[in-house]
């Protein structure tokens, strides 16, 4: 089942694309500014708040840190209030990055499985989008939201400043880990959220 995008929706969307600046694998102070808060809203949208298959029943509020929209590396929209009441995973990975390598085999590994109740979202930068998708592709990653970050927006949003970080959200919309895990370390994590 699809739902439809309202105009207020479309229009934050269409304003958080053209606010968005270039990126240079740095955070210039301007465009820092710009990316870390949340674009201002009058209502919440509860309404897309679980996408369409999500395990939760009722609409959950969304948090501030799940407004945030991005356009994936095959080209579609990508919306974070549709991850609002389940843990979230969003992992910052740039494709040249050797530990986001060995990191992609556990993230491959578990993504599928836990799809449902703990998203793991892909946030690729510091790249070449060629190259995104050919890690991706590598990796067998293909089946997890990968956003296409090359400007930083994300990275400068979440205060990421190195590559392969994981930032986990609980279902209450607060930063619970920021920072680097093993496999086995984001398996534990990831497996707990689930659970609880």
């Amino acid at each position: 089942m699809h739902k439809r995008i309202g105009p207020t929706a479309a229009a934050v969307l269409v304003a958080a694309l053209l606010t968005t600046t270039a990126c240079t694998g740095t955070v210039p102070p301007d465009a820092a500014a710009a990316g870390t808060t949340p674009a201002p809203t009058s209502s919440p949208t509860p309404s897309a708040a679980p996408s369409a298959g999500a395990s939760s029943a009722p609409a959950a509020p969304v948090p501030d840190t799940l407004r945030f929209t991005g356009t994936t590396l095959a080209g579609g929209a990508f919306d974070g209030t549709r991850l609002a009441g389940r843990p979230v995973v969003l992992w910052f990975w740039a494709p040249w990055c050797a530990t986001c390598a060995s990191q992609a085999w556990t993230v491959a590994e578990i993504a599928p499985k836990y799809r449902e109740t703990v998203p793991i979202v892909g946030v690729a930068g510091l790249g070449e989008q060629r190259d995104m998708k050919n890690f991706v592709t590598e990796f067998d990653l293909g089946d997890m939201p990968q956003i296409d970050d090359r400007k930083g927006v994300l990275w400068k949003r979440f205060k990421v400043t190195e590559q392969s970080i994981f930032v986990i959200i609980d279902r209450d919309g607060k930063v619970v880990h920021q920072g680097f895990l093993d496999g086995e370390s984001l398996t534990a994590r990831v497996t707990a959220l689930a659970g609880a």
